[in-house]
């Protein structure tokens, strides 16, 4: 069976056009060898695929031809331990360590917010021939 075929039907990917590109860009090893999308594959092997930031590590249980349900496609393969644990461990490092720029509240005030802070008592701009500090 064609590797690009089965990571469709095991539902890694929506499309095999998907699945495809992601093997052509060399994100997906073969027991530990480049895979290309046309290569035949057997029940045990190992593929190793980056999803993201995260590798995962499955070993091939069974083959389908066609796309089925999610529990049907999970029965297709079996991750492995060590890819387990990583994903648990990278999905903690993303909990703790929260995105820099979640943390900003606002961007660059509009014209509207400019006109109302000047109104409630900031800096009077209009009195000023540049933005350097007075001296």
């Amino acid at each position: 069976m064609r590797l690009d075929k089965w990571l469709w039907a095991a539902r890694f990917y929506k499309t095999r056009t998907l699945a495809t590109e992601e093997i052509s860009k060399g994100r997906l090893q073969v027991n530990s060898q480049e895979a290309k999308p046309a290569r035949d594959i057997k029940a045990g092997d190992t593929v190793a695929m980056r999803q993201g930031p995260v590798t995962r590590t499955v070993v091939i249980r069974g083959l389908s031809q066609q796309r089925g349900a999610a529990p049907v496609a999970q029965q297709l393969y079996e991750e492995t331990t060590d890819s387990l644990r990583l994903r648990e461990a990278a999905a903690e490092q993303r909990r703790l360590n929260n995105e820099p720029a979640a943390s900003i509240e606002h961007g660059r005030p509009t014209k509207r917010d400019r006109r109302s802070m000047d109104k409630a008592g900031g800096k009077n701009w209009g009195d000023r021939w540049s933005a350097s500090v007075d001296s």
